[in-house]
C-alpha cells in the first residue's frame, strides 16, 4: 500500500513531518520528494527532540529506508551534519538514497540570497538566506549541479567554468561582490 502526505503550501506549521513519522512505523521506504533545508520538521520521539530539515521524518526506524528524491534541493553539507547529529545521539545509522537527478544547493546559492538581500535593504523579502531561491532559479534555468554530475569529471570542469562565467557577470556588475574562482568551485 502506498500513502502519501502532501502538504497544501502552508509550510512546516502543517504537521507533515509528525505525520510522516507515524505512518513510517509500517513503512519501508520513505521518501523526500521536494523541498530545501530553509524549513524543518520537529519530530519527538526516544532518542529525543529533533529538528529535522534535510532527512525525511521517517529516518529514526531501523527498517526503513530514506529516498531523498530529485525534488529535493539538497544541501550536502547539511545533509551530512544532519545524519551526524542524529548518530551522535544515539539513532541508529540510516539507510540513505539519494536520486542522482538531485540537485545541489551551493554555496554561492547562498551568498546570492544574502546579497539579494542586501541590494533590496527596506524591501528586502525576508530570507532564510539558505540559498533556496537562488537555486531554483538555476533548478528552472537547467544551470544547477545534479548529484550525477559529481561522476562525469570532465563535464564536471567544463560546467564549472560556464556556470561560474554566468555567475561572476552578475556578481561584477548588480551586486560587486568577489567573483567565483572556477577552480574552488569544482574542489566545492
Amino acid at each position: 500500500m502506498v500513502k502519501a502526505v502532501v502538504g497544501a503550501n502552508w509550510g512546516g506549521d502543517e504537521g507533515k513531518g509528525k505525520i510522516t513519522d507515524m505512518l513510517a512505523r509500517e513503512a519501508d521506504i520513505i521518501v523526500r520528494f521536494q523541498g530545501g533545508a530553509n524549513a524543518g520538521h520537529t519530530i519527538v520521539n526516544d532518542y529525543g527532540k529533533f529538528a529535522l530539515h534535510t532527512l525525511p521524518s521517517g529516518v529514526f526506524y531501523g527498517h526503513t529506508t530514506s529516498i531523498i528524491g530529485n525534488g529535493v534541493a539538497l544541501d550536502v553539507p547539511r545533509l551530512f551534519a544532519e545524519v551526524q547529529s542524529i548518530v551522535e545521539k544515539g539513532v541508529p545509522m540510516p539507510k540513505i538514497l539519494v536520486s542522482d537527478r538531485a540537485q545541489m544547493v551551493m554555496s554561492y546559492h547562498k551568498n546570492f540570497d544574502a546579497y539579494e538581500e542586501e541590494r533590496l535593504g527596506g524591501k528586502s523579502f525576508g530570507s532564510t538566506k539558505s540559498g533556496i531561491a537562488p537555486f531554483y532559479s538555476d533548478k528552472y534555468a537547467k544551470i544547477g549541479f545534479q548529484v550525477s554530475e559529481l561522476f562525469d569529471d570532465e563535464l564536471l570542469k567544463e560546467k564549472v567554468v560556464r556556470v561560474a562565467e554566468q555567475k561572476n557577470v552578475l556578481l561584477e556588475h548588480l551586486y560587486h561582490k568577489p567573483l567565483i574562482n572556477p577552480d574552488e568551485l569544482y574542489n566545492d
